[in-house]
């Protein structure tokens, strides 16, 4: 083993090796209040296109291009961001894509027409596109292998609070509504520009990635950082810190991209990309089309946004729930579980005419929905090495952002033409695809450290 193999297997044992820490959670703090923001601007599409139908007078087309060139944006971002991660450093693309992303979003809330709109909005896609994969990509090579799940799943329960967030400020700020003479839909976009360019700052603080910058044969560097990390551990929790194990792991190296369509990671590869086009469908198809479905059903806009933000509060509910269980179960299972759970919610939501059931079996399609994707979000870090981790899981992801771009097309095709019950029947099967594709390709992952994987 190399002198540089051996550095990254001992900074990884050292990492991982660690108690949890008030310096852990400060960093997943940091980290998952950005996601808040890419997940404001995914569902945000829905409120927009329930908000300005009326305004511009938008019609099927018009609606689903207001929801896709956002998701545009971020399969382009994803694509490109993400590999350059793996190229460049965690940290750097973290201060570029919120960056990108604050000054696009409040160019957009200056848009005078329609066609400005979908320009920008794709730009302000580009510059989020690789956030999530950022998120768990740093996450994962920080965090200590006993809390890793965990801990994740509680940077998403920060970030998910903007799901209900854009919707109730959706159904305050609807068509005709102004605020200082302002239209209120632009101050939605302003709220995203603003709070992406504070939390922009704050990351400007956060080290690079130890495990990454041993691959890249920095390990002066690499140990430095562990070194102060270590000091911060024993101080916070005010004891000596365990010995570092022998470690008996496969060292990281730089990984060519071509590495994972060969071997056992062209399994998973193949598994990830079906995994991210189908799960789209259930769980993205939700949240960014609920309020065109509800006024499809016969509600008017405000009523619509305040049933959809009332069912989007289930997101961070979800998020907080999975916390506890999410180290206690195989991620796999937990997958496959909360997917069905998607299935059978979505299926008697796309039934449901009253307003108690859509909310109630909204709400609990939301919360399965968080358990499942802070199941993957974890499960996806895992299974690729840290020298392709953000290529892979960005290219994969950039997958789920395509088919997001179709998705209004067709579902809102298929509502105007079949209705609800048929769109959400769609949905179900194909979730239930979803699961066969994890259960007979997946790996098992939970409580292992990432090299043995």
């Amino acid at each position: 083993m190399t002198d540089t193999a051996v550095a990254g297997v001992r900074a990884a044992a050292r990492l991982d090796r660690l108690p949890p820490s008030r310096w852990h959670r400060r960093l997943t703090l940091t980290v998952g209040i950005g996601a808040f923001f890419d997940l404001y601007e995914i569902f945000l599409g829905g409120v927009l296109a329930a908000v300005l139908a009326a305004q511009w007078h938008l019609g099927d087309v018009a609606k689903s291009a207001v929801i896709a060139a956002g998701f545009l944006g971020m399969f382009v971002g994803a694509n490109v961001l993400s590999v350059l991660a793996d190229r460049f450093g965690r940290r750097r693309m973290f201060l570029v894509n919120l960056g990108g992303y604050a000054a696009c979003s409040l160019a957009c809330a200056l848009a005078p027409d329609l066609r400005a709109l979908l320009v920008l909005r794709f730009l302000s896609g580009l510059g989020l596109g690789a956030e999530l994969v950022l998120v768990d990509t740093y996450l994962a090579e920080f965090l200590p292998r006993a809390v890793r799940g965990r801990y994740i799943a509680l940077a998403y329960t920060f970030g998910f609070t903007g799901v209900p967030v854009a919707a109730l400020l959706g159904a305050r700020l609807v068509a005709g509504h102004q605020l200082l003479g302002v239209d209120g839909w632009r101050w939605l976009l302003v709220a995203g520009a603003l709070g992406a360019a504070f939390i922009q700052l704050m990351r400007r603080q956060l080290p690079e990635s130890p495990r990454w910058l041993t691959v890249h044969g920095r390990e002066e560097e690499a140990a430095r950082i562990v070194r102060g990390i270590e000091e911060r551990v024993a101080h916070e929790t005010g004891r000596t810190l365990p010995s570092v194990p022998e470690a008996e792991t496969v060292p990281e190296r730089r990984v060519p991209l071509g590495e994972m369509f060969r071997g056992d990671f062209r399994r998973r590869t193949v598994m990830w990309w079906l995994f991210q086009v189908l799960q789209t469908v259930g769980y993205y198809g939700f949240g960014s089309l609920a309020p065109v479905v509800l006024t499809a059903k016969g509600h008017t806009v405000t009523e619509s946004l305040l049933y959809a933000a009332l069912s989007y509060c289930g997101y961070p509910i979800g998020s907080a729930l999975s916390v506890p269980i999410v180290d206690r179960i195989e991620r796999r299972t937990l997958i496959i579980a909360a997917a069905l759970g998607i299935a059978v919610c979505g299926l008697a939501f796309g039934f449901a005419d009253a307003a108690w059931a859509i909310v109630t079996f909204g709400f609990l399609l939301t919360v399965c929905s968080n358990v499942f994707s802070n199941a993957f979000h974890v499960y996806q870090t895992e299974i690729f090495p840290t020298g392709l981790r953000s290529s892979a899981i960005g290219i994969a992801y950039s997958l789920s952002r395509l088919t997001s771009v179709v998705l209004p097309f067709v579902a809102l095709t298929l509502l105007d033409r079949l209705g609800p019950a048929v769109v959400f029947t769609g949905s179900a099967v194909l979730m239930v695809l979803l699961c066969l594709d994890v259960a007979l390709l997946g790996p098992r992952t939970t409580g292992r450290s990432l090299e043995r994987i």
